[in-house]
């Protein structure tokens, strides 16, 4: 669920990172590609991609504020 704008989307921390998630056997690997603000009606989500990837998988994930600030990680 979206948490409520009351900035806009250059004042405001993301409401959700978007993550390249990748299968390597039963290893997943994640790397963070952008961000996703939700709009002012509620209605959509401005989605920003620093990179394009071609394969794998993009997952949305609310930002957890005790994390790391690496670019890339690797979880299983």
């Amino acid at each position: 669920m979206a948490r409520e704008n009351t900035n806009t989307q250059n004042h405001n921390a993301p409401d959700f990172l978007a993550w390249h998630v990748t299968q390597k056997g039963e290893k997943s690997f994640w790397n963070k590609v952008g961000a996703a603000w939700a709009h002012k009606d509620g209605k959509g989500y401005t989605l920003q991609l620093e990179t394009c990837p071609i394969n794998g998988r993009i997952v949305l994930r609310a930002p957890l504020e005790d994390a790391p600030q690496a670019e890339s990680e690797g979880r299983a």
